[in-house]
């Protein structure tokens, strides 16, 4: 996952920066850092992805197209 596929799974979401800080138990500021494009540890960014994808986003990689997320079909339906 990188800044942008986390920005874009925030919206698919609707989600804010605050409620994906307290989902995935890390500060808003290591949100924004991220998000801004500073280094974090991989750790962190683990922990970031695995909120998203249990919350339904599915992350596609950079395959010519350049990287994206799309919402799971069961969420995309509902």
């Amino acid at each position: 996952m990188n800044p942008v596929q986390c920005r874009m799974a925030r919206a698919a979401l609707g989600w804010g920066v605050l409620e994906l800080a307290k989902e995935a138990g890390v500060s808003t500021q290591t949100v924004v850092r991220f998000e801004r494009g500073e280094t974090l540890k991989q750790s962190t960014i683990v922990q970031l992805k695995a909120k998203f994808e249990a919350a339904g986003i599915e992350f596609i990689a950079e395959n010519g197209g350049g990287p994206g997320v799309r919402l799971s079909r069961g969420i995309a339906n509902t």
